[in-house]
């Protein structure tokens, strides 16, 4: 049944009248502050001590807003005779707000949930260049993260932490069957006689 000439006009008019009668309420913003969605996009937070400086972040960036510098340091050998390993030291993580597009890809292709959303959007500054924030100030907005949303309850478990349980599970059931050492049993009282000792 095709729809009515002019029924498409007559909604939006509707729409138009509805809120006109409406009383309009205004926020006094800063004195009130907005009430904003749980997983709001202010700014990028980081965690640092989970970074390994991958630089998956910044090569996946499409406006370039994300500058990562690092060095490399030894670490020595976890076990006597082994060799000594080289791994990357993060010594700055900036991210350019004022151009940065806020799409969030960053955060998506982190593989060590080392990025999150804040709702921090506090942060306008009166020179461009002061837009430009340092870890320091990364990490503070990490504290202002929401937890995440609880699971379903009729969810499937995640993979991680079925893994993480059956192999607690495992190396429980070993130890329960695994039977006392010898070395730790009382040895009982022998008779020196049967064993032709000395009375």
């Amino acid at each position: 049944m095709s729809p009515i000439p002019g029924s498409g006009l007559a909604k939006g008019l509707a729409v138009t009248l509805r809120t006109m009668t409406r009383k309009t309420v205004t926020a006094q913003y800063p004195e009130t502050q907005p009430e904003l969605p749980p997983r709001s996009r202010g700014v990028i937070g980081l965690f640092e001590e989970n970074c390994t400086v991958c630089m998956l972040c910044a090569r996946e960036c499409p406006d370039w807003c994300i500058y990562i510098d690092s060095h490399k340091e030894t670490v020595p050998p976890a076990a006597p005779g082994g060799r000594e390993r080289s791994r990357n030291v993060l010594d700055r993580f900036a991210i350019d707000f004022s151009l940065c597009m806020y799409c969030g890809i960053c955060i998506e292709v982190c593989p060590f949930d080392a990025l999150f959303w804040s709702p921090e959007f506090e942060y306008a500054e009166t020179d461009i260049h002061e837009l430009t924030h340092e870890r320091d100030k990364l990490r503070e907005w990490m504290w202002t993260v929401p937890e995440p949303p609880a699971l379903d309850p009729g969810a499937e478990e995640p993979k991680e932490v079925a893994a993480a349980r059956k192999a607690a599970d495992k190396l429980a059931a070993q130890q329960v069957a695994q039977p006392q050492q010898p070395g730790l049993r009382n040895p009982e009282p022998q008779d020196p006689d049967e064993k032709g000792g000395t009375p």
